[in-house]
């Protein structure tokens, strides 16, 4: 196999999750925000994604709808291209040592979970940095990080608060990037198999338009409900600060966040902010997965000539 052939899945992946990012990145901002007022007040209605936005362009303009857009292209060129990559390349040998059968969910699946998991070790710092410097305007201005962008929040969270402060949330982020790869990865391939079959589509020359369509709008919805609880979770312990008077932090760990999020809000408080999530995840689902098939067809062509 050539190196070109190798990176494959990775360039493409990495490039079709990078745009995708910074065209959705207005939804993925208002989505931790939803996220986190609950947290801040937790007496108040949480506001719509629209309100949010809205009030953010009143306020400081129409580009503090892209705050932090640096730190997301930084995690989806580590992160989005780690998931795909390595998803893509795990199910090809699966598929290899299947005798190139078509392989089970349940192989799609342990792909998904095993390809999301690295990734997500790989790219928490990114991760961290995206959430402070997403959720940084909703703080008073005394309590303000004030990160000047994606490289300061990283130095910064190191010198300040070490090393480990910058995969604070890990445990969460590992459960959300596996949930989040079978959510779109492997129901994807799953679905891409069951909507070909429903349009009679032989995908001969790779799956048609409608066949991509169909599929990449299930693994939309599925990549957000699988993974919205423990995205959830993550947020709240990566933008978490001691309390000024006590010192203690809100949370004290995964099960703690837990409790507290289920005793004060209920089981519907681990989908606050579906709306924006949705918002965000489907049509960023939808977008690496039909991009991806152009990307992966123009990579080959360049490299095969």
């Amino acid at each position: 196999m050539t190196i070109s052939k190798t990176l494959e899945p990775f360039v493409c992946g990495g490039g079709a999750a990078t745009f995708a990012s910074v065209v959705i990145h207005p939804m993925d901002l208002a989505k931790v925000r939803m996220q986190l007022f609950g947290q801040m007040h937790p007496d108040k209605p949480i506001p719509s994604f629209v309100t949010l936005l809205s009030k953010m362009v009143q306020r400081d303009g129409i580009l503090s709808v892209y705050k932090g857009v640096d730190a997301a292209i930084g995690r989806q060129m580590v992160y989005g291209t780690a998931r795909i990559g390595l998803h893509r390349t795990f199910s090809d040998q699966l598929v290899v040592m299947n005798e190139g059968h078509p392989i089970s969910f349940a192989q799609k699946a342990l792909s998904g979970m095993a390809s999301g998991s690295i990734a997500v070790c790989i790219g928490t710092p990114f991760d961290i940095a995206l959430v402070r410097l997403q959720s940084d305007g909703m703080a008073k201005p005394e309590d303000r990080r004030n990160y000047k962008n994606v490289f300061d929040a990283l130095v910064r969270t190191r010198k300040e608060e070490g090393v480990g402060a910058l995969y604070k949330g890990l445990a969460p982020n590992i459960l959300r990037g596996m949930a989040m790869n079978v959510g779109m990865m492997a129901c994807y391939d799953q679905a891409k198999e069951v909507v070909a079959s429903l349009l009679n589509d032989p995908m001969t020359d790779g799956p048609s338009l409608p066949t991509r369509l169909g599929a990449s709008a299930t693994a939309g919805f599925t990549a957000a409900l699988f993974s919205l609880p423990f995205d959830l979770i993550k947020s709240r312990l990566m933008a978490m600060k001691p309390d000024p008077i006590t010192g203690e932090m809100p949370y004290k760990g995964v099960l703690d966040c837990t409790m507290k999020i289920a005793t004060r809000e209920g089981p519907r408080g681990f989908f606050s902010g579906f709306s924006a999530y949705y918002a965000r995840c489907a049509p960023h689902a939808m977008m690496i997965l039909l991009s991806i098939e152009s990307i992966t067809n123009l990579y080959r062509t360049t490299f095969s000539s």
